[in-house]
């Protein structure tokens, strides 16, 4: 489908800075998929940065009216899948063990230690897993919009949702 190049001008520049305003907006739930997806909270920051990036410069290709979230949790998604093809490598994937200790901090240290676990539990699923339950258990996705976001069937989403919850409630025992 073929789209028009974004060329600002006035009544593009309502729209160029109504984009704006809505990714910025969305930047707490990005930042948290980033750390779903990523090894590292570093990897995580440089995730979210290019990302961020890549939306700025293809702007252009985002439909007014459609979902900015949903179009942002792919394209950075897709960075990243391009990110690990990249630099060949594979390995667990979520928050580093230091950024969850700050995850909650108000909520006592009790929640911290919970929110650790859950972080241990999520690192062993498999990447297809935590997309997933990530999307839709974390970020509270519908499943037809994160089966759109990872570009998958919607059987294929239901299916590594259970699995993952199954995981994760078998290594997380009575806390699940």
């Amino acid at each position: 489908m073929w789209r028009r190049p974004f060329h600002p001008g006035k009544q593009q520049g309502f729209h160029r800075l109504a984009f704006e305003d809505e990714l910025l907006g969305h930047l707490p739930r990005l930042r948290r998929f980033a750390h779903a997806l990523a090894r590292s909270a570093a990897d995580a920051d440089d995730l979210l940065q290019a990302s961020v990036e890549r939306a700025l410069v293809r702007r252009g290709q985002w439909e007014p009216g459609t979902r900015l979230d949903s179009w942002m949790y792919r394209l950075m998604r897709n960075l990243w899948i391009d990110t690990v093809r990249a630099e060949t490598r594979r390995g667990e994937t979520f928050i580093a063990p230091q950024a969850g200790e700050t995850v909650g901090a108000d909520g006592g240290q009790e929640m911290t230690v919970e929110l650790g676990k859950v972080a241990r539990a999520m690192r062993l699923l498999p990447p297809e897993q935590r997309e997933a339950v990530a999307l839709v258990v974390v970020e509270g996705f519908a499943y037809k919009e994160a089966a759109a976001i990872l570009d998958i069937p919607m059987g294929t989403l239901t299916s590594r949702l259970v699995r993952g919850r199954e995981a994760l409630m078998v290594r997380l025992g009575e806390a699940a």
